[in-house]
């Protein structure tokens, strides 16, 4: 057994915290009335479709820590890969600059 499995606080996850909002279809139910039951999810994709996992109250804030660090960690990494980049390509024309020469 790894230890993520062991993990009982997740560090990152993909996706986004939602609210999933539905009516029940009892006649006699407040949300016949139009204020339809609220409750939070994760909504993340596998394979390119869209999965959702509805969420108890404990564990909202938890699972919203990580999927701000995940976005965080994402965007860090894209950050860095751009500035990656930007240098190779400068090197590359400035090589290729000077081989003109």
């Amino acid at each position: 057994m790894s230890r993520l499995t062991k993990r009982k606080v997740p560090r990152v996850l993909p996706g986004s915290l939602i609210t999933l909002r539905r009516k029940c279809g009892k006649a006699s139910c407040r949300c016949a009335t139009g204020d339809p039951h609220e409750s939070p999810a994760l909504s993340y994709s596998v394979a390119g479709r869209t999965k959702m996992l509805t969420l108890r109250p404990e564990e909202v804030a938890e699972v919203a820590r990580a999927v701000a660090r995940y976005r965080m960690s994402v965007n860090d990494l894209a950050a860095e890969a751009q500035g990656e980049l930007d240098e190779f390509v400068a090197r590359v024309k400035a090589s290729r600059a000077s081989d003109r020469r």
